[in-house]
């Protein structure tokens, strides 16, 4: 449990005050944003959801103040993880590492919330093999843009690259991409397993990315490639590794050992 003492008194009480409520419609309440991650201050927003039941939940909105946003959802709501491309997708990651501070379900609020933040199964292999091949199709346009000469190009595409990249890289560890704010602390608290997904390896290239440097695209590529495949070969299917030989010789262009030859 992260110290609350950084927050407002204020933000505590209404905190409290959920928690404690004395209702048979409350089934669970969850934490999240900075407070559930030790990271509240003084001006740090409390983000706190309320797992309802069908009827209490019906026609409830969140409710804000300078306090908290108490945000209300129903179970079957917890329970469903929106699918990639969804609007619901977005707030996936809003779950992981937030807190259950009641659960009046024998567990299903907590495994919910638990699985909000995860990929497995299907949904692993579908995420992984579609950021895959958006994140190929981005290094490649910014590594053929530096060869025939359109700087301008090679960062803006190198820049667009780098979401799909570590969507590719998180959903590799079967994990939702945290937002930004929170990408650094994420590594550094909850590490990839990784050597070259390290906070301290990963955030430098990251900034290399972002100013179009081409050693650094081809850098960020090589580990993807490898654990790629070392994913396929854990789970016995041919998925990430036929994704990238789709690309047939374009994916040459992104190999640094192939790439004197081709400049």
């Amino acid at each position: 449990m992260p110290d609350l003492g950084r927050l407002p008194a204020a933000s505590r009480a209404a905190l409290a005050e959920i928690v404690g409520r004395d209702d048979p419609a409350v089934l669970g309440v969850v934490l999240s944003g900075s407070a559930a991650r030790g990271m509240a201050h003084e001006h740090s927003d409390v983000d706190v959801y309320v797992v309802l039941t069908e009827d209490a939940a019906r026609g409830r909105v969140t409710a804000r103040s300078a306090a908290l946003d108490e945000i209300p959802v129903t179970l079957a709501e917890l329970e469903a993880p929106g699918a990639l491309g969804t609007d619901d997708w977005w707030y996936r990651w809003s779950f992981a590492c937030a807190l259950v501070l009641r659960d009046e379900t024998a567990g299903r609020v907590a495994e919910a919330v638990r699985r909000q933040a995860s990929l497995e199964g299907d949904e692993q292999r579908a995420v992984l093999v579609d950021r895959l091949d958006g994140y190929v199709n981005l290094a490649y346009r910014a590594l053929k843009a530096e060869r025939d000469g359109r700087p301008l190009e090679l960062r803006l595409d190198a820049a667009e690259s780098v979401t799909w990249w570590l969507d590719t890289v998180f959903a590799l560890s079967g994990r939702v991409l945290p937002y930004n704010k929170y990408l650094p602390w994420a590594l550094r608290e909850h590490p990839l397993g990784v050597p070259e997904w390290s906070a301290a390896v990963l955030l430098p290239l990251l900034e290399r990315m972002l100013d179009g440097d081409p050693a650094a695209l081809r850098a960020a590529y090589a580990p993807v490639e490898r654990e790629c495949r070392a994913w396929d070969a854990a789970h016995g299917v041919t998925s990430a590794g036929d994704t990238i030989e789709g690309w047939a010789e374009q994916i040459l262009l992104l190999r640094e050992q192939d790439a004197p030859g081709l400049r």
